[in-house]
């Protein structure tokens, strides 16, 4: 099969006709064979209705239906377990993603050696204060962190080789870090496309202002996970050794300073007295708690069952 959509959709009734239609069409101009799998997750608008309606006149229609709303990182997931094309595509369901994008994306998959296709939608007609800003904050902090070169991570509008999406896990709120996961699993191979971006014509928008803020956390999240998972002593290990020492020199120096005022018997205040040796206490109790921490989650990464899961790419 040539290509898998993955659509996630949430009361988006009024526009799922016109999509399939608008994907139908581009998949036939181009003789592509395809499946459209559409992920209803806990829509209360009659969406699920009217994935049925399509699959009885479309047969490369798959449908799912969660029982509630769980997200829609375990939308795709879902859609990623199911999809068997060689390349598998990712659109948002409310006709601001254009299907005429995914030809080029698909050739810059198979043509190219991408392994992930980014969309990046440069003119966008979303309201600059709330949508706009933030969304360019978000990004900055994202490519700082790690070092992907993406101007719109969180673009709906994604295409990968049939390989990524196996070889990754999203849950929570990672689908806004579909490339990190990507790039820490061993799929370096990371590009963008411009594409155009459609003003909304159904619906509203499903996302406020609170998901800058998830998405930040999420971003902290992702980097530590990628990069210290399976070696948190690294992390923890470092940080609390480092506080140690800093307190235990500290307090160093404060004894040898009480030491040279008994010694020549100058008058010095008590240690108990001087609030750097609290400062330096504190560095040490908290360094060791690091420390301790870092050394339990080393137990507990040994003791996890995917401790050796490996990406491999091939074998002879």
């Amino acid at each position: 099969m040539d290509i898998s959509l993955v659509i996630p959709l949430l009361n988006e009734a009024e526009s799922l006709n016109e999509l399939n239609d608008w994907i139908h069409q581009v998949m036939t101009d181009h003789a592509y064979s395809y499946e459209l799998i559409m992920i209803d997750d806990g829509s209360t608008d009659g969406s699920w209705e009217k994935i049925l309606e399509l699959k009885e006149r479309n047969p490369s229609v798959k449908g799912v239906k969660f029982r509630r709303n769980y997200g829609k990182s375990a939308a795709l997931q879902i859609g990623f377990q199911m999809a068997r094309g060689e390349v598998v595509v990712t659109m948002d369901a409310d006709l601001q993603d254009n299907p005429e994008e995914i030809p080029e994306m698909r050739r810059m998959i198979l043509e190219e050696g991408y392994d992930l296709v980014s969309g990046w939608k440069k003119k966008r007609y979303d309201p600059v204060l709330s949508k706009n800003l933030p969304s360019k904050l978000f990004n900055w902090a994202a490519r700082s962190l790690s070092g992907i070169r993406l101007h719109d991570f969180n673009c709906g509008l994604k295409a990968y080789r049939n390989a990524v999406i196996k070889g990754i896990e999203v849950y929570g709120e990672m689908h806004r870090y579909i490339p990190v996961l990507a790039k820490s699993s061993g799929f370096p191979n990371i590009g963008e496309k411009v594409v155009q971006h459609q003003e909304r014509k159904y619906g509203v928008t499903k996302f406020g202002m609170e998901r800058f803020i998830n998405g930040f956390l999420d971003l902290l999240s992702v980097s530590f996970v990628t990069r210290f998972a399976k070696k948190p002593m690294h992390l923890f290990g470092m940080i609390g050794t480092l506080m140690f020492f800093l307190g235990f020199v500290a307090l160093l120096i404060i004894g040898i300073q009480k030491w040279y005022a008994l010694r020549h018997q100058v008058h010095g205040s008590l240690v108990a007295d001087n609030v750097f040796f609290y400062i330096a206490l504190t560095c040490m109790i908290i360094g060791s708690q690091l420390f301790i921490g870092g050394f339990l989650g080393e137990l507990v990464s040994r003791s996890a069952s995917d401790r050796n899961h490996y990406q491999i790419e091939d074998e002879c």
